[in-house]
């Protein structure tokens, strides 16, 4: 949504800046898809392993960095790597919004030895690049 509104020259949006956090805005765990789609990947073999030893089991796991970072922060790293410099505009909390939601990844590192390798800052460049190659988007 950031990175539409910034092609667009708009504003990014911030829903709510009153939450019970250290800036106000909401916390989540940003996780790059790479580590999305290894953590899955990890997961299905080691499933596979314990089948093919006859020992099938389930294996219930989050799958994050195990780290918040609010939304504030993350709009200017992105105005940051993008260059823009557009101030977001802060509308009203989107219903059902918690002030924070972060992963507890300490069990897929225990069970799986898996653990994210990028930080948000990876995932922010490699998402530009991707709408700019995908989008013709200005940097």
């Amino acid at each position: 949504m950031v990175f539409e509104r910034l092609d667009a020259g708009e504003s990014p949006r911030i829903f709510g800046d009153d939450y019970d956090t250290p800036d106000g805005t909401c916390i989540r765990d940003y996780i790059h898809v790479e580590d999305l789609a290894d953590a899955h990947l990890v997961a299905a073999r080691k499933l596979a392993e314990w089948a093919e030893a006859g020992e099938p089991r389930d294996l219930t796991v989050n799958i994050g960095r195990g780290e918040g970072v609010s939304v504030t922060e993350m709009v200017r790293l992105i105005n940051e790597i993008t260059g823009h410099t557009t101030e977001p505009l802060v509308t009203p909390r989107r219903a059902g919004d918690p002030a924070r939601v972060v992963a507890a990844a300490d069990r897929i590192e225990t069970e799986l030895g898996w653990k994210a390798r990028h930080d948000v800052r990876d995932m922010i460049e490699s998402a530009w690049a991707g709408w700019v190659s995908r989008r013709g988007a200005t940097v």
